[in-house]
């Protein structure tokens, strides 16, 4: 499935060469039939949230912090609306509609764009599922972009509409804060439905692999390197935050943000030790796949070595000769039997005795 992906994204790429810098060409898959825009505002004593249809329908209040959130990246023309609404550099508006950008920050100097991954799991197919949003955080305004409507900010939209906790008395750079910290503390349920999946594959392996453990194996690889790949970068990006010398984002926030980069070190942390988990499992999975198969030859060479003998004995009396005595006695018969049964048994008790059998 993540070839797939891949193998998606390449292709649709491949679809800007030749095109000038700037130019909005959507890049992965599109995730939602429509595209939705919501305005939602809010001070200290004030909130107010409402769907829009378009962009004309968007006002902006000084004296209140404003999110502007825009679901589905398919439609290009109404990103281009937003860009030129909020004087947005083309190549942010390039980068937003491009799915396959990998976490960062940069510097607008008006305003800062942000690029994280949202993480979805299906534990149904064993498989992480990853959704870009974009970040805008201007002078207490937010815009963001989503692939998706489903996120993981309904708690945050609760806080906020409750006012609860102090993210309406703080400004934009907070719930900018507030966003990443969603985000960040998501990835720790998914890294537990991982972590559960790996502990599963662990007792089965010990116990009794089936036919498809190694392909499981491989595909819980796959999606720790999946995992390893937005979450390097994300610790670069909260690191960023700490040290930007912007105007943007007060001294006393980027005390929150140094509490996101923890929480990113320790998802880091956990994703290595979950990839060396892994490694061993493929490890004590091809050590037992051996021990078996070893245990499996001991136990046909200990029967050949059986027979080897006693095929001896039956290939020189198959023989027919003529002039074999044994032959035509009327012992000769039950006398092979008891030296058969005698090697036989000579050779059972010796294999136990060294301890083989």
């Amino acid at each position: 499935m993540t070839q797939e992906r891949f193998r998606s994204v390449v292709e649709k790429r491949s679809q800007k060469s030749g095109l000038s810098p700037g130019t909005l060409v959507h890049i992965g898959e599109k995730k939602s039939e429509e595209t939705k825009l919501s305005v939602l505002s809010y001070s200290r004593t004030e909130y107010d949230y409402k769907d829009v249809k378009g962009i004309e329908e968007i006002e902006i209040d000084e004296s209140k912090v404003t999110w502007i959130n825009i679901v589905g990246l398919h439609d290009t023309s109404l990103i281009e609306k937003i860009g030129k609404r909020f004087g947005l550099h083309p190549l942010l508006l390039e980068d937003i509609v491009n799915t396959s950008q990998r976490p960062k920050m940069e510097d607008y100097k008006d305003y800062l764009f942000i690029v994280m991954k949202m993480l979805h799991y299906f534990k149904e197919e064993d498989e992480v599922h990853s959704e870009q949003i974009s970040i805008i955080l201007g002078s207490n305004l937010i815009i963001t972009f989503q692939e998706e409507e489903k996120d993981c900010f309904d708690n945050l939209r609760t806080r906020i509409r409750k006012k609860k906790g102090i993210v309406t008395q703080k400004k934009a750079d907070y719930l900018t804060y507030s966003l990443m910290d969603a985000i960040v503390d998501d990835y720790f349920s998914i890294l537990e439905e991982v972590g559960e999946d790996i502990e599963i594959l662990e007792h089965e392996v010990i116990n009794k692999p089936r036919d498809n453990t190694l392909q499981t194996l491989h595909e819980l690889k796959r999606e720790i390197i999946f995992l390893r790949r937005f979450i390097i970068p994300l610790r670069e990006l909260a690191r960023n935050f700490q040290n930007e010398n912007t105007t943007l984002v007060g001294e006393s926030t980027k005390l929150y943000f140094r509490d996101v980069y923890d929480h990113v070190t320790q998802i880091l942390d956990t994703v290595e030790i979950y990839r060396e988990m892994l490694s061993g499992i493929l490890d004590l999975y091809l050590s037992l796949t051996n021990n078996k198969m070893n245990e499996t030859m001991k136990v046909l060479t200990l029967i050949s070595t059986i027979f080897i003998p006693l095929s001896f004995v039956v290939g020189v009396y198959g023989m027919n000769f003529k002039h074999m005595p044994e032959l035509n006695w009327h012992l000769g018969y039950p006398l092979i039997w008891i030296i058969m049964i005698t090697i036989a048994t000579t050779f059972v008790t010796f294999f136990r005795r060294k301890g083989w059998v």
